[in-house]
């Protein structure tokens, strides 16, 4: 399991994006060097974990619980052979690419050392938006790529650190539960009958996710 590359995105303004002032950072590249990351801030104040990395609609983006977004190469390859393109490292926006690692199959609260030093923790699968879709430039990719299941995982920094494309990626902690980011994934978008299951994540799930499935016990119950 390793780091295949670090990317980061400067602002750039763009016709399909929702920020008022027409700018996004997910146009991402890879890094030549070393990128330090750490946590950002709350969401709202803090935008992405890695220096030199741009978030411009820290609205619904960034902050501790999206500090870092990772892709699986894997995942990115099967998406090369549907949409008969290439799509390099960065191609979907993410700050790391892996390989070797089941993102998506992770557990919420795993923990990754990457590195010698960042520490990181799973918090969440990333839910697709306007301007993705945009940037990707594919019809109904909004609903192609929900439909897939394989969204990548958000992390928030636990302990920060400098990194670089090679570096490993080891995970030094399995929560007891079963709850992976394409199952958090699913009960937010298609599937909101396993929202009681997320409850056993508890905090490690993103503050959001966790909201929605008690507001679904307290309507629904178990």
């Amino acid at each position: 399991m390793k780091l295949l590359s670090v990317n980061l995105g400067r602002p750039k303004a763009v016709p399909y994006t929702d920020q008022p002032d027409g700018l996004t950072g997910i146009d991402k590249r890879p890094a030549d060097g070393p990128v330090r990351v750490t946590a950002p801030g709350p969401r709202g104040v803090g935008a992405s974990g890695l220096a030199g990395d741009a978030v411009c609609d820290t609205r619904y983006h960034g902050g501790d619980h999206q500090a870092v977004y990772t892709m699986a190469r894997e995942d990115m390859d099967e998406w090369e052979r549907e949409l008969g393109r290439p799509l390099p490292h960065g191609a979907f926006g993410e700050n790391l690419t892996t390989t070797g690692v089941d993102v998506s199959g992770a557990l919420i609260g795993e923990r990754w050392r990457v590195g010698p030093d960042l520490l990181l923790e799973v918090t969440s699968g990333r839910i697709p938006c306007r301007t993705f879709q945009g940037h990707l430039g594919e019809q109904r990719w909004v609903k192609r790529f929900t439909a897939k299941g394989a969204p990548g995982a958000y992390l928030r920094v636990i302990e920060p650190g400098e990194i670089r494309a090679g570096d490993p990626v080891e995970v030094v902690h399995r929560p007891g539960h079963e709850v992976t980011v394409a199952v958090q994934f699913r009960a937010v978008t298609t599937e909101r009958d396993l929202l009681p299951r997320l409850l056993a994540a508890g905090d490690a799930l993103h503050p959001d996710a966790l909201a929605k499935a008690r507001t679904y016990m307290e309507k629904h119950g178990s």
